[in-house]
């Protein structure tokens, strides 16, 4: 018998939307700070991250920002984790560990697999080597992280392939964000019930 992934979805930005995601199930909504169609202000964040209920993680998508600037929007915006998904070094996850928030790297996998709690990190995001693009990436010959790990599969998931992807990659969970739009930066809440429906659907070996 596996156990259910973890699910995040990424990129929201509005009402309709973040109640799909709630109500489907996800574990945790993501809010993208960093420059990006997907971008939004701390008031939107703010205001979209009230609806969640506790026992899911709202998260912050940062790129290559100043900590100072991170630190001020997650407190504005009350997130309860921080996903850095640019060249942020050893120094900047000490910055922000003492705030407390679940740490999330997000790594671009480009060569080499990047090796889970190389940054103090509380999950590890493995990445299409461009991310946000929708782009599925290479899982041939890769060396993944140990199953049981908290290491979330992204890049090129989408309803009719998650599962799969799953199968083939034992992630911990997965992360979605183009999968669930119908155009650049636009959410479907119908593309993100059946992404979460298909995640849940699927297992990964104990």
């Amino acid at each position: 018998m596996g156990t259910p992934l973890f699910v995040k979805v990424c990129g929201l930005r509005t009402e309709r939307d973040v109640e799909a995601a709630v109500e489907a199930g996800a574990d945790a909504i993501g809010f993208v700070f960093a420059e990006s169609p997907r971008r939004v202000d701390a008031g939107t964040a703010r205001r979209l991250a009230a609806r969640v209920p506790d026992g899911v993680l709202t998260v912050g998508v940062f790129r290559d920002q100043p900590p100072a600037e991170a630190r001020a929007l997650l407190d504005e915006t009350g997130m309860r984790a921080v996903q850095l998904h640019g060249g942020e070094d050893l120094a900047y996850y000490d910055a922000l560990r003492p705030d407390g928030r679940t740490l999330i790297r997000g790594a671009a996998v480009k060569g080499e697999v990047p090796r889970y709690g190389e940054r103090g990190e509380d999950i590890l995001l493995l990445d299409a080597p461009v991310p946000g693009a929708g782009e599925a990436w290479d899982l041939t010959g890769k060396q993944l992280p140990a199953p049981g790990q908290r290491w979330l599969l992204a890049g090129g998931l989408a309803p009719h392939n998650v599962a799969a992807a799953v199968h083939t990659a034992r992630p911990w969970g997965v992360d979605v964000s183009s999968g669930i739009e119908t155009s650049r930066g636009v959410k479907s809440p119908e593309l993100i019930t059946a992404f979460i429906a298909a995640a849940r659907g699927a297992r990964t070996e104990s």
